[in-house]
């Protein structure tokens, strides 16, 4: 029993040192909003994700390559109030995933990755955070 038990503790603290060492990216900043990119590697996805729940927009980005999905970096992201008149957010990807701290709003995100761009129109409520899948082919 005591060796079961000095089993499950190592398990736990090897467990606990490994979630320590997944770091999030530093946090920047676009034209006054934060937002934090990456996901390079599981521990910085692992940490992203994990971070997720706390940001209003977590966009994933990702295309068929091969025939098969794969994550992508290096897409443009560019956000305009849902008029279009004004844009508020510009920043490029460094990963495949990118949080970003939207006000409460209506607003058209603009992605651009290899020339190809995709919109989607979207709707960020308080305490409702939402995920966007970009996909290209």
């Amino acid at each position: 029993m005591k060796t079961l038990l000095k089993i499950i503790f190592s398990t736990h603290l090897i467990l606990m040192s490994a979630l320590s060492m997944a770091q999030i990216p530093e946090t920047q900043y676009s034209q006054g909003i934060s937002y934090i990119t990456g996901g390079v590697g599981e521990g910085e996805t692992v940490a992203i994700l994990a971070e997720a729940k706390q940001w209003p927009l977590l966009l994933e980005m990702s295309q068929i390559e091969n025939g098969r999905g794969v994550w992508i970096f290096g897409a443009t992201i560019k956000i305009m109030s849902s008029n279009k008149k004004q844009m508020i957010f510009d920043a490029q990807a460094d990963g495949p995933y990118m949080l970003i701290n939207l006000t409460p709003g209506d607003y058209v995100v603009e992605a651009v990755y290899e020339g190809v761009v995709q919109r989607r129109i979207l709707s960020i409520k308080p305490e409702t955070p939402q995920k966007i899948s970009l996909f290209w082919k």
